[in-house]
């Protein structure tokens, strides 16, 4: 049984800030967990939604089973996600702030097989964040290099 991450968006990072991250369970249907092992998976324009106190994955796109038949599933269906009542209400409160947003950050199976996504909960941000984090880490990464070539000496 395959375990580990599936896939990761590594552009939230980049283009949000998250204050906070929570595991949801997903509802899939047999040829999408057969995709998601094979790695057919793509997080890139996803975010979830609320609606009616379910919340709902949309925009992920699971390729279509490569073996499957006409019984495949529809690669961008609105995927349902599995969340305690008090975490939902919780991410209905926090996503009437404005500017905050509920992105998944990675798609993984746990130890038990069992297809979990990590979901982030952050605001968007600026050009002029973006410019000052980059700076910062290359900052980060020159001090540590300096400091590494000055214990070797």
């Amino acid at each position: 049984m395959k375990t580990g991450i599936v896939t990761e968006n590594r552009k939230a990072r980049h283009n949000y800030e998250f204050d906070t991250t929570i595991e949801a369970g997903l509802v899939l249907t047999g040829t999408e967990v057969k995709s998601l092992r094979e790695g057919g998976v793509n997080l890139k324009d996803a975010y979830a939604r609320i609606e009616n106190g379910e919340v709902f994955l949309v925009g992920c796109h699971i390729s279509p089973y490569s073996a499957g038949n006409r019984l495949n599933h529809p690669p961008e269906r609105p995927r349902k996600l599995l969340l305690k009542k008090r975490e939902i209400k919780h991410l209905t409160g926090k996503l009437t702030e404005r500017g905050y947003s509920l992105i998944p950050l990675k798609l993984y199976f746990n130890p038990k097989g069992i297809a979990k996504v990590l979901l982030g909960l952050g605001r968007g941000r600026a050009r002029y964040d973006k410019r000052r984090v980059i700076k910062e880490r290359d900052t980060e990464r020159d001090v540590a290099r300096e400091m590494s070539r000055y214990g070797r000496e």
